[in-house]
């Protein structure tokens, strides 16, 4: 670690240490002083990885990266959108770890759920046995933990919202709404303490439209975010398996002619689940155990669409 990497966490520590409200108990200020140390065990610098790499990984064109890596930039946040298989998650990790490469930032990551709320997120209070006593402290949610720690570090460090739309996302951010959109700036939280998001922080959602259309998100909130698509690409899936046993020119074709008759792409079926180098010798499992299921609920009213793609027809035109 360099001088003055040294010199920029001791700032950022002091300013810490200024702000620490020193009316808290002696065990309190214990704990704070153990995450500080914590902190400083764990940071170390992470490793190189370039575009070219992020781009050989998923697969997708540079050019492509970079016009999302814009997007991030001048967002600050952004969310990757697309059926089920198409590898939101994954671009998101692999693009997470590109911001924060050669660096000594930091990647977290968290999943939404129907019953996520702004006291997970945020902050609320949470009942507590201490010394044989109930208590009611006020307790940081996960994106406040995240920032805490992102205050401690000079470099980008981001966060990544796996399946944002499973939950109410509104009632979730709550004020964050409003600094999602005004960076910079802070204001009070419900419990009255003021916080504004660090500006070394990012924040990169997937979310699944075939659980729920983008549609379902408000206009206030679909301006704090750039919405960027990944649907199912073909080529990924070739590329792939140039290097495998599996030729799978044949697979593509049934899944064009699947995904027309879906004619809905957010319902698309996507290419992770054939992203395998055993596909030879899993395919099968896969169509059946995988496949079918999602086709029986989403033609339940059309079985005869059901039945142009079940496994016995389709391995027939695989040629296995």
């Amino acid at each position: 670690m360099q001088n003055s990497d040294l010199f920029d966490m001791f700032c950022h520590w002091l300013v810490a240490i200024r702000k620490y409200d020193f009316s808290h108990k002696e065990s309190e200020l214990v704990n704070e002083v153990n995450e500080l140390i914590s902190d400083i065990k764990v940071l170390e610098l992470q490793p190189e990885y370039t575009l070219s790499e992020c781009a050989l990984d998923t697969g997708i064109e540079e050019e492509t990266l970079l016009n999302w890596l814009k997007a991030i930039e001048r967002k600050k946040q952004a969310i990757f959108y697309g059926p089920p298989g198409t590898g939101k998650t994954y671009v998101a990790k692999k693009l997470a770890k590109y911001l924060t490469g050669s660096s000594y930032g930091f990647v977290d990551i968290v999943q939404f759920h129907p019953a996520y709320t702004y006291e997970d997120f945020i902050q609320g209070i949470r009942p507590q046995r201490i010394d044989g006593e109930l208590s009611y402290p006020l307790v940081n949610g996960r994106f406040l933990d995240f920032c805490d720690k992102a205050c401690r570090h000079q470099d980008t460090c981001v966060l990544i919202i796996d399946e944002i739309n499973r939950a109410n996302v509104a009632r979730v951010f709550g004020e964050l709404m409003y600094l999602l959109e005004y960076r910079g700036e802070k204001m009070s939280l419900a419990a009255g303490e003021v916080f504004g998001i660090p500006a070394n922080v990012r924040i990169i959602g997937t979310m699944n439209t075939a659980d729920r259309s983008i549609a379902c998100f408000d206009h206030a909130l679909r301006r704090r975010f750039a919405f960027i698509p990944l649907y199912p690409n073909y080529d990924i899936l070739r590329s792939y398996h140039s290097n495998t046993n599996f030729s799978v020119e044949n697979l593509i074709t049934i899944l064009l002619k699947l995904n027309q008759a879906i004619a809905n792409p957010h319902n698309s079926v996507g290419i992770s689940f054939f992203l395998r180098a055993d596909l030879a010798d899993q395919i099968d499992s896969i169509w059946q155990l995988e496949i079918e299921p999602y086709l029986e609920e989403y033609f339940f009213d059309q079985p005869s669409k059901v039945q142009q793609f079940r496994w016995n027809e389709v391995k027939k035109q695989i040629n296995l």
